[in-house]
């Protein structure tokens, strides 16, 4: 197997692999000048003598003889075979083994001819801030920015001066090196003429660095008021803003041993930070927050701390963050969420208040679990029914969507209280939530059943007096098994069977103020009578989408697949069922109509005259005998 990897692969595989990195999750690292030494995983020993170069990417033991590179490290200290320690440094650095030998790809000759040229440029451009002639234009707007020269000099920050073709002379004198800087984004074509301009101009700039040090790609900053304020090289071989953060290198390079990683928006905001010894800042490159940065990021460090403004921007941006990290977080690992005053940016907001002011800030940041049910229960009102629904019906997704944890557990058990649901109650409820969706999805009609995992109806006197009788216990492994029955109301029997078929409401009479019946749910069956009422050929995955964004119905979605599951009926005869509890509807409203004027009959006779009590007795009378008639 080992001869069908192609060599490119492999070249291309140790370039993107940090050694320093891959050994030090191995064996305990400390910094001695350039390299790192620590005891030797290959032999016993009580002095140090085991040495990592992160320049060579090599590493060596001047005790026992042993050296290699990543893969040579991993077959020995995982004993592991040579296609398997590629395989696993292949998923480290997120790239795929290809097949066979046609597959194309760019020779490791070709990279670090790339890399060589992106260094090179980024040297010309530190040289152009010292001595080009307009180099004050730079100069002036770093000092107004507040920046010091140890810390320009810490991020290699440059100048790209006033020209087409600065580049081009210093760097591009052979078509090859032209070819590289255009390969690498640093010219761009001018298809017309046929010629090659400098892509970067009157800019200052921040090289943009892998986890190995590398120049990969640049952004550049405009001097005065031209457009983009902010210009970043596009994405080339060596350069994949995805994947890249700015100043984690650097960040890295101070301190090895990072505890957490705070997340901001551009490169200043990163250099004024590291200026006040907040040195664990980092950028993304004019993206959103990627899988692939987090991923990343928590390889390195337990804990992320996502910075915001305070505005609706940066509200709408850390609802974003919040459904990228749930996904990837795990037991041990932590995300915060800091929103900064309205208006300031953390470059101006250290400069004003100061280090101590800042990471009292990050300290105090909001964790991941309550940012999230403080944000979904913003706009909801969590002490009634129907916003506790709303709630959750937005809630339970995105917790699914976690890894497996004690903190999914936690969260889920938070969504219990809140509601007052059991957890069993609540995933129930969205399954069937679900059912619905995909019932809709895949064309379903209304007369078809919405899921397998219906329940019998009782048909029995009791089932209508007692609706909170309890669900008959499972039978044992003697008892034989019964088809399971449930005690559901007469609103919630209506409900299903309605749901079930919406079209069966053609077939029975209209009941007035069908709400007023004292019972769970009967608005539900209300709203439900008056949209098939309005839409009688409507669908129950149509009324599911017109409910979704209408705030009078969207809270009673949930509600709605909590009701009692559905079977085929005894014979299947729906249409019947669904009269008769129609009826039975009919004669509860006559009854609350009698019983409500009867009482208000009562309340009065003392007051009233002898002919005003036998009119209103009259009238009892006939509305009795309409009731019993009704019976």
């Amino acid at each position: 197997m080992a001869g069908k990897i192609p060599q490119s692969f492999i070249d291309d595989l140790l370039a993107r692999t940090d050694i320093v990195d891959l050994i030090d999750a191995r064996v305990t690292l400390k910094k001695t000048g350039k390299n790192y030494s620590g005891l030797c995983p290959f032999h016993k020993e009580k002095s140090p003598s085991f040495s990592v170069s992160p320049d060579k990417q090599f590493y060596y033991c001047f005790g026992c003889g042993a050296g290699g590179n990543a893969i040579s490290f991993m077959t020995d200290y995982e004993n592991l075979p040579f296609p398997q320690a590629v395989e696993d440094l292949a998923k480290l650095a997120g790239l795929e083994i290809p097949k066979d030998h046609s597959h194309q790809r760019k020779n490791e000759q070709q990279y670090q001819a790339q890399f060589k040229i992106l260094d090179l440029a980024s040297a010309f451009y530190e040289a152009q801030l010292k001595g080009h002639a307009s180099k004050s234009l730079a100069i002036n707007y770093l000092k107004g920015r507040g920046l010091d020269g140890s810390t320009v000099k810490q991020f290699s920050i440059g100048f790209a001066p006033p020209g087409w073709d600065n580049l081009i002379k210093s760097l591009g004198m052979t078509d090859t090196d032209q070819a590289h800087l255009e390969r690498s984004g640093m010219l761009v074509r001018n298809e017309e003429k046929d010629r090659l301009y400098d892509r970067f101009r009157e800019r200052i700039m921040f090289p943009i660095r892998d986890m190995r040090g590398r120049v990969i790609a640049f952004g550049g900053r405009i001097l005065g008021d031209g457009k983009p304020k902010y210009l970043n090289s596009p994405e080339t071989d060596t350069f994949h803003k995805g994947r890249e953060l700015y100043g984690l290198y650097e960040a890295r390079k101070i301190n090895r041993k990072l505890t957490k990683v705070l997340i901001v928006e551009g490169y200043m905001d990163v250099v004024s930070l590291a200026q006040f010894e907040i040195n664990y800042s980092v950028a993304t490159l004019g993206t959103a927050t990627s899988l692939q940065h987090l991923e990343r990021l928590y390889k390195i460090v337990p804990e992320i701390i996502f910075c915001f403004d305070g505005d609706q921007a940066g509200l709408k941006a850390a609802k974003r963050a919040l459904e990228t990290v749930m996904p990837v977080i795990k037991d041990g690992q932590q995300a915060k969420f800091l929103f900064l005053p309205e208006g300031e940016d953390p470059d101006t907001l250290v400069r004003q208040k100061g280090k101590q002011h800042f990471e009292d800030m990050i300290n105090s940041a909001t964790s991941m679990s309550e940012y999230f049910f403080d944000s979904l229960s913003a706009n909801i009102d969590m002490e009634s029914i129907d916003g506790r629904a709303l709630f959750s019906s937005q809630a339970l997704p995105l917790i699914q969507q976690m890894q497996p944890s004690l903190l999914q557990q936690m969260m889920t058990d938070r969504i219990s209280t809140l509601t007052g649901l059991t957890i069993q109650q609540l995933t129930s409820s969205n399954h069937l939530h679900e059912s619905f969706d995909n019932s809709y999805q895949s064309g379903a009609q209304p007369n078809q059943p919405l899921a397998d995992d219906y329940s019998y109806f009782s048909q029995s006197s009791q089932s209508d007096k007692n609706p909170a009788a309890p669900a008959p216990r499972p039978p044992t492994a003697s008892q034989p098994k019964k088809k399971r029955t449930a005690n559901i109301s007469l609103v919630n029997r209506t409900i299903s069977l309605l749901l079930h078929s919406p079209e069966l409401i053609s077939s029975v009479e209209k009941i007035t103020d069908i709400e007023l019946i004292k019972e769970d749910n009967s608005d539900i069956l209300a709203l439900l009578v008056e949209y098939w009422g309005k839409y009688p050929k409507a669908s129950l995955g149509q009324m599911l989408v017109d409910w979704q964004d209408d705030s009078k119905y969207a809270s009673k979605l949930l509600v709605i697949s909590e009701i009692s599951r559905l079977i085929p009926c005894p014979d299947d005869n729906y249409q019947q069922l669904f009269i008769d509890s129609w009826e039975k509807l009919r004669d509860r409203k006559s009854d609350l109509a009698y019983a409500e004027i009867k009482s208000q009959h009562s309340s009065l006779k003392s007051n009233l005259s002898s002919a005003v009590k036998q009119q209103a007795k009259e009238y009892l009378l006939q509305i009795a005998a309409q009731h019993k008639k009704n019976k």
